[in-house]
């Protein structure tokens, strides 16, 4: 790999200084909830992504309609604090993370990490109204200190957390749509890793939390500190919901360096992890095909999601604002496709896609623009942005506290 490691890490925060400066750390709690919209007609789901302010943490929702695009609605408090993470420069990305935010469409339920608490937040959706989200219970410890990433399993009833300060690890919890989250034996586990709170990074700090297909295995994966690569921690999850004692590591192909965000690969018994040094790692957990694969020009390709409909996985990097379609066949070959500008200095972060009837949206979260923009995927090669809707000025309106260094996290709910 010709690029320097230098330039890799100081690519991860180098963008647009645009944003405004963090405010000290208040400890107030912020439980109301902000009107941002009203309802442009019956919206087929919602997507989410959080503020992480340091004086308050809120939820954004915005409606999905028929035809993908959004319509802002509402802000609602967590009950918990933001917290950005230690960096030189300062920039966006604040946790270093994919996942900050997660819905469950099986179970009609939304979390959220609170970095500056320690602590996790459930909601129920409403599938009539998903952006009308209520508070169930109250914030409950994430079983560690700076919590960044979470993983519900097929059917929502089981949460798992991914710690990444000075005490990291993962934590699970049943769902519980009356009393909340409640903390499960036999699954507090440590990673020990050498980190302070709140974490710093990029380098060195944990990415992500995924199950595996199958929900048999907890997968975190953790960047590495140049030249010492980093690697995937997997736990065996047990019927009861508990996890195996140790992690089994597993490490990247040669030339994998910075494993961040994680996709599942449909039947394979595989992942696809961007790798913010290279381009994109492939795991291969039954053969032999794992494979670390060189995006040209990439910058720090960070984050991903798959489409159904395509077939076909699409990655975000902050640094060059870039969008790019990766194909990975039955042999478990990664190759670009085609790659999509989303304009520089953006700084394109978390994204998720969705999909509404026949067609499939991508949502990604342009931290320097403070907007999120819409992909329509209408086919392999094939993908149109649609939207670009933005979001601070329609924040200020409604006395919402925003800005584009804390801002974190990207998904989606759809009506089932």
């Amino acid at each position: 790999m010709k690029l320097s490691i230098a330039s890799v890490l100081l690519s991860l925060v180098l963008v647009s200084v645009s944003a405004r400066p963090l405010d000290s750390r208040q400890t107030r709690k912020n439980s109301n909830r902000k009107q941002m919209g009203n309802a442009s007609g019956v919206a087929a789901g919602a997507a989410y992504f959080i503020t992480n302010e340091p004086d308050g943490n809120f939820i954004v929702a915005a409606d999905i309609g028929n035809d993908g695009k959004l319509t802002l609605r509402r802000a609602i408090g967590t009950g918990g604090l933001g917290e950005h993470g230690i960096t030189d420069p300062n920039g966006p990305d604040p946790l270093f993370t994919q996942g900050a935010i997660k819905a469950s469409s099986a179970a009609n339920v939304l979390a959220t990490v609170n970095p500056g608490s320690n602590t996790l937040s459930l909601f129920t959706i409403d599938p009539n109204d998903p952006t009308n989200l209520q508070v169930i219970g109250a914030p409950v410890g994430s079983g560690g200190e700076f919590p960044v990433s979470l993983a519900f399993n097929k059917d929502g009833s089981q949460l798992c957390a991914l710690n990444g300060g000075a005490i990291n690890g993962v934590n699970c919890f049943a769902v519980d749509k009356q009393r909340g989250l409640v903390s499960l034996a036999n699954t507090n586990r440590a990673l020990n890793l050498n980190q302070t709170t709140p974490a710093t990074g990029p380098a060195g700090s944990v990415s992500h939390i995924v199950f595996s297909e199958d929900g048999q295995t907890l997968v975190a994966s953790v960047k590495g500190v140049p030249p010492t690569p980093g690697f995937l921690a997997a736990w065996a999850v047990q019927q009861d919901g508990s996890l195996s004692d140790d992690f089994q590591k597993i490490d990247p192909a040669d030339g994998g360096l910075l494993p961040f965000s994680m996709t599942v690969i449909p039947g394979k018994n595989a992942i696809l992890a961007t790798d913010a040094g290279l381009g994109f790692d492939i795991f291969d957990f039954g053969g032999n095909a794992s494979s670390a694969v060189k995006i040209d020009g990439q910058s720090a390709t960070c984050w991903s999601s798959f489409s159904k409909k395509t077939g076909n996985f699409y990655l975000t990097d902050i640094g060059t604002s870039i969008v790019t379609e990766v194909n990975v066949d039955d042999n478990l070959t990664g190759t670009i496709v085609k790659q999509y500008a989303q304009g520089q200095g953006t700084a394109t972060i978390d994204n998720d896609i969705v999909t509404v009837g026949n067609n499939d949206f991508m949502y990604v979260l342009a931290a320097n623009a403070t907007t999120i923009d819409v992909l329509a995927l209408n086919a392999p090669g094939k993908a149109q942005t649609i939207q670009k809707l933005g979001v601070a000025a329609t924040a200020q309106k409604a006395n919402l506290k925003l800005s584009a260094f804390n801002v974190q996290g990207m998904t989606t709910f759809v009506r089932q």
